[in-house]
């Protein structure tokens, strides 16, 4: 690996604890809290693509590939089929085992070259 993917799953992880604290402020009814939500599960997406696929690989409940898509889903969804329920469920179902899944490969696979910097 030429270049480290630690930074990656720590801005997953990041992107995941604002959402979290998106959903403490009220429901995605709110276009503010829906296109915050959005914005960030765009970031995680995209992110997860730049975690190596030998470590993806542990994690086989994990849906990558579909995660990593849904990025593509949220940047070009010109029209708005994705409505608020659905946000919903992908938080609801996905983000816990997601979180739960990056952090143990930071936990298991400590990058030597990264600093522990307060972000």
């Amino acid at each position: 690996m030429s270049k480290s993917w630690t930074p990656y799953a720590r801005h997953i992880l990041d992107a995941i604890a604002k959402i979290i604290r998106i959903q403490e402020r009220g429901t995605l009814e709110d276009e503010v809290l829906y296109a915050a939500s959005l914005r960030h599960l765009q970031t995680l997406s995209e992110a997860t693509q730049k975690l190596p696929e030998s470590l993806k690989k542990e994690y086989p409940a994990i849906p990558w590939r579909e995660i990593s898509g849904f990025r593509n889903i949220l940047v070009h969804n010109y029209l708005g089929d994705i409505d608020p329920l659905t946000i919903q469920g992908v938080i609801d179902l996905h983000l816990g085992p997601l979180a739960q899944a990056v952090q143990a490969l930071l936990d298991q696979h400590p990058d030597p070259a990264s600093t522990s910097h307060p972000s």
